[in-house]
């Protein structure tokens, strides 16, 4: 696993979206915690981040590109354009998703809901950059802490992906989840 800082990333940024484009497995930093993921429409690269995580049929959220993403692929109401105001940030929106080629369908693992991401955090640019969604979960073993450090980070979760981009300890939580089309919000 190569490690980068994100002054390292910034020159060499053609070849890491290259890399994710192409179906990386790797590791970011949020504006809560690190995260896992890869490209959201490659569906053997979201198969690997689930047997990484040892999570076969909870469904992912994605980090999305912009807003207007959201707006395309989803079922938006008056509550969820209102919501929409919370981006960027720490929430998941769960919404409809409407268009089901938007992202591989082991993504949501056969619902008819996505959660969806724009976290306040610079790494924002680099997804809005690739023009693709990239799944974003928790970079840890379902059911074991978060990863907040690179001291944290499960020997088996750090042998399966392709690189990492670590900006030194986190001290945040996860996101907190509002579900727009059950109206519950989940604090994790």
């Amino acid at each position: 696993m190569e490690i980068l800082t994100k002054a390292e990333l910034r020159v060499r940024l053609d070849e890491f979206l290259e890399k994710i484009s192409e179906g990386a497995v790797f590791i970011y930093p949020t504006d809560t915690i690190y995260g896992i993921g890869c490209n959201a429409l490659n569906e053997r690269s979201v198969q690997k981040v689930r047997e990484l995580k040892r999570r076969e049929d909870k469904p992912f959220s994605v980090w999305v590109p912009s807003l207007q993403w959201i707006r395309d692929n989803c079922i938006l109401d008056e509550k969820s354009k209102e919501a929409l105001q919370q981006l960027p940030g720490p929430v998941t929106l769960v919404l409809r998703l409407k268009n089901k080629r938007s992202i591989t369908g082991n993504v949501i693992k056969d619902m008819e809901t996505i959660g969806v991401r724009i976290p306040d955090h610079w790494f924002s640019k680099v997804v809005e950059k690739l023009n693709i969604p990239i799944v974003t979960t928790s970079a840890n073993k379902t059911g074991r802490p978060f990863m907040t450090s690179i001291e944290d980070i499960d020997p088996e979760i750090k042998e399966g992906v392709e690189f990492m981009i670590y900006e030194g300890p986190k001290e945040g939580r996860p996101s907190r989840i509002i579900d727009l089309v059950e109206g519950n919000v989940k604090e994790r």
